[in-house]
């Protein structure tokens, strides 16, 4: 029981750090004007940005936080918990630009942390393996991999929300399959830093993770926040439970009035957080549009 408290704790930690990074690279992100830049040329200029640097170093701490709580808990039940980033967000983001949380905001909050608490504590997830076989692995390329091109393919061509959301989606989803390389590379750490630099999910870890971000950025740029924000709050932790219980067996130990209570604390959760994320993606939007406009010195 300890190592879940452990687990849960340092779960909690990332979210705290991702909601604070999140927030800063979105602000980063969405004042470079030009919105015709791609990739490369939007991550050369955030590397000259000084709130970006601040957001990134939160997010590795988050990363490290992650990959400790995935050795102590399941990938499930870590995940579960870093949905609770949206709540930590909510109020730093009012702080941030100015603003009041609404009481609706609230409630939504209030929601989403009870449907958390449903998941963990009724949903009592169960660690399985702590590693796969390559093949196992090659397989969930082929399927995932496929969607993911597709993805960036059609948000190219489209543009505007429909680019914002799949680009969000490509994101979230190579951050869900991170955990679980995540989780396999910490299994490897008491054999010595020798057996870990040997081991393929290291460098798998660090290729998604750089994925990862450069699509985010990209997702942030490519069109609305609303849009965005969403896709990737839910796409991350979705990927993450599918993967956990195809590639690492893992399970929930409930009944069947259980499984009626999570699906009802699934179906909140989604709603909640969809809700916040496009409070949040709102409340970033105007507020660097409001940014922009005094650094322009245009009157209000």
């Amino acid at each position: 029981m300890a190592q879940l408290h452990i687990a849960a704790l340092l779960a909690l930690s990332s979210a705290l750090c991702v909601a604070i990074g999140d927030v800063l690279q979105q602000r980063a992100a969405h004042c470079i004007a030009d919105s015709s830049v791609g990739p490369l040329e939007l991550f050369a200029g955030l590397l000259r940005n000084q709130r970006w640097w601040c957001g990134t170093l939160l997010l590795m701490g988050s990363i490290a936080l992650q990959a400790a709580a995935l050795g102590e808990g399941s990938v499930l039940m870590v995940q579960a918990l870093l949905m609770s980033s949206v709540l930590f967000a909510l109020p730093i983001n009012a702080r941030l630009w100015h603003r009041t949380v609404t009481g609706g905001e609230w409630v939504w909050a209030a929601l989403l942390t009870a449907a958390v608490i449903v998941f963990v504590v009724v949903g009592n997830p169960q660690a399985g393996h702590s590693g796969a076989s390559l093949r196992t692995w090659a397989a969930v390329a082929a399927v995932l991999g496929p969607v993911l091109v597709g993805c960036v393919v059609a948000g190219r061509v489209w543009g505007g929300a429909a680019a914002a959301a799949l680009f969000a989606f490509v994101s979230g989803s190579l951050w869900g399959v991170f955990a679980v390389l995540a989780k396999e590379v910490v299994a490897h750490l008491g054999e010595g830093a020798g057996a870990v630099s040997r081991t393929p999910e290291l460098y798998g870890c660090i290729l998604v993770a750089l994925g990862g971000v450069a699509w985010s950025q990209s997702a942030f740029r490519a069109g609305p926040l609303t849009a965005s924000m969403p896709t990737l709050q839910m796409s991350q932790p979705v990927v993450a439970a599918v993967l956990g219980v195809v590639v690492l067996d893992e399970r929930l130990n409930t009944g069947r009035v259980g499984i009626i209570a999570l699906v009802a604390a699934a179906l909140v959760m989604t709603a909640a957080i969809v809700k916040l994320a496009r409070v949040e993606a709102v409340a970033t939007r105007d507020g660097v549009e409001a940014e922009l406009h005094d650094e322009a010195g245009l009157p209000a």
